[in-house]
């Protein structure tokens, strides 16, 4: 809601998208701990006490740059079929954060308000329309997709328990699996052998094991409604 104000005779030098996509563009080449007032001023060749002029402090440069990349989703009418487009949804969050894996800690962390952002719930709560779900459920489902792409990039990127040896998730989970099979063919976790037998290979697939991941924990916690169709509110 701040004018990017400058004081009185003294034009615009820089605005506030420019600072961010030079702060965006560090983070994905460094990381986020790169993003420092000084190094962002540095790429745009001026000093960091001008960018002052423009944002008040590092936390709220972080701000703008989470709200960036939220414009990059491509957001289609919803389908009538929730399920499906909340599942969607969840891809891009997944592939937005894989384009720039400094998001991570950053949603997992804080909740952004940002007008990028904002128009994200808003798709979310538009998909939701017609589900009899408590709004407060339908906010909630937002914020779990967030956080279910962030464990999943996470792991996809080596973070959290994932392969940190070159190998990519898929690999890493081949070997898990077969471990798990020598273990259980010994005879002595039995309930364990028995969960591997009735498991598809297709768990396996990260793609797979996302979408279900996602469409289950959205079903539960939205309650029945049958995809595809909209349920009148109460």
């Amino acid at each position: 809601m701040r004018p990017e104000s400058v004081p009185a005779g003294r034009p615009a030098e820089r605005s506030r998208a420019e600072i961010t996509a030079a702060a965006v563009a560090l983070a994905d080449r460094e990381g986020l701990d790169a993003v420092t007032m000084r190094r962002v001023a540095t790429a745009l060749g001026t000093g960091p006490a001008s960018l002052y002029r423009y944002v008040a402090a590092r936390d709220e440069l972080l701000e703008l740059m989470v709200d960036a990349t939220a414009g990059e989703y491509e957001l289609s009418p919803p389908s009538g079929d929730w399920l499906a487009d909340l599942v969607a949804f969840a891809r891009q969050t997944r592939t937005v954060m894989h384009r720039h894996p400094w998001l991570v800690p950053l949603v997992s962390g804080r909740p952004n308000l940002g007008p990028r952002s904002l128009d994200l719930v808003e798709h979310v709560l538009a998909v939701l329309a017609g589900h009899p779900a408590a709004a407060g459920a339908k906010l909630q489902a937002f914020a779990l997709v967030n956080g279910i792409a962030a464990l999943f990039v996470q792991a996809e990127l080596g973070g959290g328990g994932g392969p940190r040896d070159g190998r990519t998730l898929g690999q890493w989970q081949a070997a898990q699996a077969a471990y798990l099979r020598h273990v259980a063919a010994q005879g002595r976790h039995p309930h364990l052998a028995r969960a591997l037998a009735a498991s598809p290979t297709e768990d396996l697939d990260p793609e797979v094991s996302f979408d279900r991941t996602v469409s289950r924990t959205m079903a539960g916690v939205l309650g029945p409604a049958a995809p595809g169709r909209e349920v009148p509110s109460p």
